[in-house]
């Protein structure tokens, strides 16, 4: 038999919404999905490529996973065998192909295959790429046994979270200790929420991270403000340091102090150039949950920080699974 096709899926960026059960889920809940197309596929055309992959997609997120560019250790797979090829005798021929299409989930890190089906379509048309084509086409996203084979595949993933916990935490931890808030922020954040007892250590220790974040940057921003304003005593340069000063948190922890600085700014651009000068700090809404919105910040910071890295995972580990 004749192995003809495989392409993958990576999925990232695991985050879904639960509780004991699962509530509605937004974008940023689910878990999500990236297409990868691995070199070695030049026994099929684009266009057979291009359909499997739109198959594949639609397989996922027909099981509540959504889409992203970045790729993660988790993938689904697909595998394409011929087991038969004819050419029909009617007028005009037909080429006919029977193939045996199989589907896997896995870690491609350390290549544990966690749950995989198969099925069997014959295909039929004037050529032997369009036989190809239509059998691809007869693959039905919804399918029943797509079902078992998804879920099947996100308990493997969420025991993988559940079980390397504090693995997760402990670099974190370390990345804070390098000042790399935005990094320890990805890593809290791409924990999925079904893993309830993962998900809520992780929130826990994600607030702080936030909050160290924002106070460091208040530091160096205020210092750079105050530096600038200290050189040129004048209104271009108040506007300058406003600018600065409107990027500031108000949660941080020397927004005092920012405050202060801008009072002092005001005031001394009306003694020198009897001029109007006030900023319009940012100000923080005292009716917000501050534990949701440190946790909708995190989210944000992770995101931005995930979409800015390059691809982790350069080598893709499936041997055996087919």
């Amino acid at each position: 038999m004749k192995n003809i096709k495989f392409i993958s899926l990576f999925l990232i960026s695991l985050n879904v919404f639960s509780q004991n059960n699962l509530g509605v889920l937004d974008d940023r809940s689910r878990i999500i999905i990236s297409t990868y197309l691995p070199p070695n596929t030049d026994n099929n055309s684009t266009e057979s490529t291009n359909l499997l992959k739109n198959k594949l997609d639609k397989i996922v997120t027909s099981n509540g996973i959504g889409g992203s560019s970045n790729s993660s250790r988790f993938i689904i797979t697909s595998n394409i065998v011929v087991l038969n090829k004819e050419i029909t005798p009617s007028a005009p021929p037909q080429h006919l192909l029977e193939l045996e299409i199989s589907f896997f989930i896995g870690d491609a890190v350390t290549g544990t295959k966690y749950s995989s089906v198969s099925k069997n379509i014959v295909g039929i048309g004037p050529s032997e790429i369009k036989a190809y084509l239509n059998a691809v086409n007869q693959i039905k996203p919804t399918d029943k046994i797509f079902v078992e084979f998804i879920k099947l595949g996100k308990d493997r993933i969420i025991e993988y979270y559940n079980s390397q916990c504090d693995f997760i935490l402990k670099s974190a931890e370390t990345a804070v200790s390098q000042n790399n808030f935005d990094d320890a922020i990805y890593q809290l954040t791409q924990v999925p929420e079904i893993c309830k007892e993962c998900y809520e250590k992780c929130m826990n220790n994600v607030i702080p991270v936030v909050q160290k974040k924002i106070d460091r940057d208040c530091s160096i921003k205020l210092l750079n403000a105050t530096n600038l304003w200290n050189s040129n005593l004048d209104f271009n340069t108040a506007n300058q340091v406003g600018e600065i000063l409107n990027t500031i948190d108000p949660k941080s922890n020397c927004f005092k102090d920012v405050e202060i600085l801008s009072k002092k700014i005001e005031l001394r651009v009306k003694e020198l150039d009897n001029r109007d000068w006030k900023l319009q700090l940012k100000q923080q809404q005292d009716d917000i949950d501050i534990q949701k919105a440190s946790i909708q910040s995190a989210r944000d910071i992770g995101v931005a920080y995930g979409n800015n890295q390059p691809k982790t995972i350069t080598t893709y580990n499936i041997k055996g699974w087919w």
